[in-house]
C-alpha cells in the first residue's frame, strides 16, 4: 500500500479542521493551506473528495468554512484515506479480478497480500483523528517540529 500526496494531504487537512475549526470555529481552504504549507487548489480538490465521504462539511458566506462532519473521535485515519486514494489494497486482485495471468485459485501469494491487507486495513482503522490531532499538538507545545 502507497500513500499518494492525495491521501497525505486529505489527512493533514482533516487533522488542520480538528485542530483549528473546533467548537463551532470554520477555517478556510486558504488558512489551511498556508499552515500546512500546501496547495490551495489541491486542498479544494481534497475537500471535494473528503465533503462527499461526509468527513467534513462547509458553510458559506461571513464566517464561512470547513470544518468536521463529526467529533475527531469518530473519524479514523482510514475513512479519510479511502476517501482521497479510494482503494488502498496492496495489489489490485483483493479488490477485483484483473487476469494477471495467474489463476486466483493456485497463486502462491493472495493469502499473503490479504493478511497483509487486513493487518494494514486493522491498523489505520483503529487511529482516530482525535488522536493524530492529540500528537501533533503534543509535538507543537515541546517543539518537537511543524504541524
Amino acid at each position: 500500500m502507497k500513500i499518494s500526496t492525495k491521501g497525505i494531504y486529505a489527512l493533514e487537512m482533516v487533522v488542520d479542521l480538528a485542530i483549528y475549526a473546533d467548537d463551532g470555529n470554520r477555517a478556510s481552504i486558504r488558512s489551511v493551506a498556508v499552515r500546512r504549507k500546501l496547495s490551495e487548489k489541491y486542498l479544494e480538490r481534497i475537500a471535494s473528495m473528503l465533503k462527499k465521504a461526509e468527513i467534513i462539511k462547509s458553510t458559506r458566506g461571513a464566517g464561512g468554512g470547513y470544518c468536521l462532519a463529526r467529533p475527531a473521535g469518530d473519524i479514523t485515519a482510514l475513512e479519510v484515506l479511502l476517501a482521497a486514494e479510494g482503494n488502498l489494497a496492496p495489489v489490485e486482485c483483493l479488490i477485483r479480478d484483473m487476469g494477471c495471468g495467474i489463476d486466483c485459485g493456485k497463486c502462491a501469494t493472495k493469502e499473503t497480500w490479504n493478511r497483509l491487507w487486513d493487518l494494514t486495513r486493522d491498523a489505520v482503522r483503529d487511529v482516530s483523528i482525535a488522536q493524530i490531532k492529540e500528537l501533533a499538538e503534543r509535538k507543537q507545545r515541546i517543539g518537537g517540529g511543524e504541524e
